[in-house]
């Protein structure tokens, strides 16, 4: 099973900052949850500024060139600007994103490529971004360019120091300035291929925010570029340094290092930075017994319906053609894709599929159990992932409400949800993650669309839907939660039910559905 909620939890810091964050925007439009979809946002919105300045932009005069557009009230200024802020607001997004899928533990096992591409895309950025401030040729953009020299010339590649170019004694040529352009505009588009192999093992990928806040994020670039104009420091002039000169860190974090300790020790630090960054999965990767089991397949109750390949949200699951005579199809799964989430197990109507211990018969089990014990008849049960809504189990208890642990309240079969309501249940709640922060991507909505929207398999029209509630809440936030239920019970108003099915007939309700023989 997976760690807990005590224990594999964010830090209460970013967790109250999620909590923040979706009160003022909603949980749907919590930009914190978005970090790398906005990231997508921030490359398109950088891609279409770049292309207008690129029709203005002079190999042979850059900083005019660039001088030229900024002067442009109507358009040019904030063109710019929104270029630049962009590319600072990418940098954050990135490393908002890369901290939580770290905070997370989101980072090993199969989410190993997306972890290390990730590590790439970063570097690009970082690289374009220097070649567009070197390209306008400013007195930033100079100090960049210097200090960039330095680092290159401790490396075996030119045959005299590139650091003398810059010396002031005779002008940058033209070439320089080609190859950051083709560089500026080359690397981003070589992210696209990068980027595929970010979400390469996904199924579904989630490429861009809600529209609202798509739109949101873009328009606060261009309202920030016409309310503080993009600076412009003086033109690189080795004769005529400025007293104070403009600094993008987010870029230039380096610089004050390669003049305090040296270009050899700030190799040093990227070498390791990058080593320990690529090295994350393998560092945080849970020992062999607390990682999740993958999945498995009892073929003979599949009948090869092709649901679990659909509802996977990491494409571990394949149908092959079957051998011995039973169907067409058979399940398939590949435990390198694999993260144990269960999902599958939810999709699959006879349950013959799932993590040990977790499959939806496995569930029925441990639903029996608690009907044995009633603890179920006239109460409220919930199911709670364990990643979040399982903490408020304590709290829960207080008000009687039984606490059923699981990885994912994707993994909770609609069945389960069924033999609890037939067996006198009050009232049976789902409390999981906000759908755009689930740790298994899609949980939240596989469950709402077997419940609501008779997705296989699905929830069984003779339950009584006023007895089943879905949530998503806060595990730092008991009161909520309680007052959350309180409200469900007040609103639907639900008594204890009259007559019940006490203990339902578990071998019976699981009979796999039958398939023709091959003839």
């Amino acid at each position: 099973m997976p760690e807990s909620a005590d224990t594999n939890r964010l830090p209460r810091s970013m967790a109250r900052l999620d909590a923040w964050a979706n009160r003022l925007f909603g949980s749907r439009y919590n930009p914190l949850y978005q970090s790398g979809t906005i990231v997508v946002v921030l490359w398109l919105l950088l891609l279409v500024t770049g292309l207008w300045l690129l029709l203005y932009y002079r190999v042979g005069a850059p900083w005019r060139s660039v001088a030229g557009i900024a002067e442009n009230p109507w358009i040019g200024g904030w063109i710019r600007g929104a270029h630049r802020y962009g590319s600072d607001a990418a940098v954050v997004a990135t490393a908002v994103h890369a901290l939580r899928m770290f905070l997370q533990r989101r980072t090993w096992g199969p989410r190993t490529l997306a972890w290390v591409s990730g590590v790439v895309l970063l570097g690009v950025v970082l690289v374009s971004g220097w070649t567009g401030f070197v390209m306008v040729w400013d007195w930033f953009g100079r100090e960049l360019a210097v200090g960039g020299a330095r680092l290159l010339d401790l490396l075996p590649l030119f045959s005299e120091p590139i650091a003398r170019a810059f010396a002031g004694d005779r002008p940058v040529g033209n070439a320089f300035f080609f190859i950051n352009l083709f560089l500026h505009v080359a690397l981003p588009l070589g992210l696209g291929a990068v980027f595929w192999l970010h979400v390469s093992r996904l199924q579904r990928p989630l490429l861009l925010p809600p529209r609202a806040l798509g739109w949101s994020v873009v328009v606060a670039m261009i309202a920030l570029a016409v309310v503080i104009p993009a600076p412009l420091p003086p033109e690189a002039d080795p004769y005529r340094v400025p007293s104070a000169i403009p600094a993008d860190w987010f870029y230039g974090f380096w610089l004050p290092a390669v003049d305090w300790f040296g270009p050899g020790s700030v190799w040093a630090g990227f070498a390791l930075g990058t080593i320990g960054l690529i090295l994350v999965p393998w560092l945080t990767r849970p020992k062999v017994a607390d990682r999740p089991a993958p999945s498995r397949v009892d073929s003979q109750l599949c009948t090869g319906c092709q649901q679990c390949a659909l509802d996977c949200p990491f494409e571990a699951i394949t149908m092959v053609t079957r051998t011995d005579g039973r169907a067409e199809l058979v399940a398939r799964i590949d435990p390198a894709r694999c993260v144990g989430c269960g999902i599958c197990a939810a999709s699959c109507a006879p349950m013959g599929v799932g993590p040990e211990g977790r499959t939806g018969r496995d569930q029925l089990r441990a639903v029996e159990a608690l009907i044995d014990s009633g603890r179920v008849t006239g109460r409220v049960v919930a199911f709670g992932c364990d990643r979040g809504a399982a903490a408020l189990g304590v709290a829960l208890a207080v008000r009687e409400v039984e606490m059923l642990a699981v990885p994912c309240v994707g993994n909770v079969h609609t069945s389960a949800i069924e033999f609890l309501v037939r067996a006198g249940a009050r009232l049976v709640l789902v409390l999981g993650c906000p759908p755009r922060d689930c740790w298994n991507r899609e949980g939240p909505r596989w469950l709402d669309e077997r419940v609501h929207h008779d997705r296989e398999a699905e929830l069984k029209a003779r339950v009584d839907r006023r007895r089943v509630a879905i949530a998503e809440v806060d595990p730092l936030d008991s009161a909520a939660a309680l007052a959350l239920m309180d409200r469900l019970i007040r609103e639907r108003n639900l008594d204890p039910p009259v007559a019940a099915d006490r203990r339902p007939a578990l071998d019976l309700e699981c009979e796999p559905v039958p398939v023709e023989e091959d003839r």
